[in-house]
């Protein structure tokens, strides 16, 4: 093949991989503004599911409780990933190491359903053995935050891995204590592997339906809880409308990362050019 025709080739295959990925989305969002109260059916264009998800104090309130259990999570997740991958990277020899290892990626291979029952069972143990935790909004989080630390984990170690520690070596040449060197050198340039870890984190929270189903008790079900109840009776146009907010929401706050991202490596590399330059006077 001719290289013409391999770049005919290559931009084919993107468009047909965008469209298997985005269609069935963009369909959703269509839909979303369908006037039918068949979801397959289009009648013509009209705000009344919108209006109708307004109205939805259940799936008001079940979209709250997801947004707190997820931005929650999300820190919990990101504060003990970025210890455990800092633990990782920087310590090479400490007892336990291999085991922390092991440990901090099982999640990652795990099946929910396992993790979900386990934590439960666990969770059982405890209540009746100490009187509480009661299943809630603790026992979701808790179950959240345990997935999402080894996502993080793994985040921030392939940002630890790319950066060179003689900038901490350097640091410490100069004086600043270890807490000094992590807070002034190592932090900033962790930034935008926390942005990303915090963002996956959370939307691995807010669409979770395995955990929270197991977690869950009397008064406290999440979005993706409602939305999966009420399919099994019957798909309402609701759930478009709530889905396509929940697209446009996370849409700005990807590409708000994204930007802010590069900003920040730009920011950097700048950075880094006018200390060597200045070196070199």
């Amino acid at each position: 093949m001719s290289q013409a025709s391999n770049k005919v080739f290559a931009k084919g295959w993107m468009i047909a991989v965008y469209l298997f990925l985005y269609l069935p989305i963009i369909t959703l969002v269509v839909f979303s503004f369908n006037d039918s109260k068949l979801v397959t059916v289009w009648s013509h264009a009209s705000f009344r599911w919108y209006e109708a998800l307004a109205q939805d104090s259940d799936l008001i309130s079940a979209v709250l409780l997801s947004l707190e259990i997820a931005g929650l999570s999300a820190l919990m997740s990101v504060f003990f990933g970025t210890f455990t991958a800092f633990s990782l990277n920087r310590y090479k020899r400490f007892q336990g190491r291999t085991l922390l290892t092991s440990m901090s990626s099982m999640p990652l291979v795990m099946p929910d359903v396992i993790v979900g029952l386990s934590l439960l069972l666990m969770i059982v143990s405890v209540q009746n053995w100490l009187g509480f935790p009661e299943r809630g909004l603790f026992t979701i989080l808790l179950g959240h935050a345990l997935l999402g630390t080894a996502y993080a984990a793994v985040v921030v170690t392939s940002r630890l891995r790319e950066m060179d520690s003689k900038l901490d070596e350097a640091a410490m040449d100069l004086g600043c204590k270890p807490l000094q060197v992590f807070t002034l050198v190592t932090f900033p340039l962790l930034v935008p592997a926390l942005v990303s870890a915090f963002l996956l984190t959370f939307t691995l929270s807010f669409d979770d339906v395995v955990l929270s189903s197991f977690l869950s008790g009397p008064g406290y079900s999440t979005m993706p809880m409602v939305i999966f109840s009420r399919a099994r009776l019957g798909l309402n146009p609701t759930i478009n409308a709530v889905a396509t907010v929940t697209i446009v929401v996370v849409t700005i706050a990807v590409i708000a990362s994204s930007f802010y991202t590069s900003h920040q490596e730009r920011k950097r590399k700048r950075e880094e050019a006018e200390a060597y330059s200045d070196s070199n006077k």
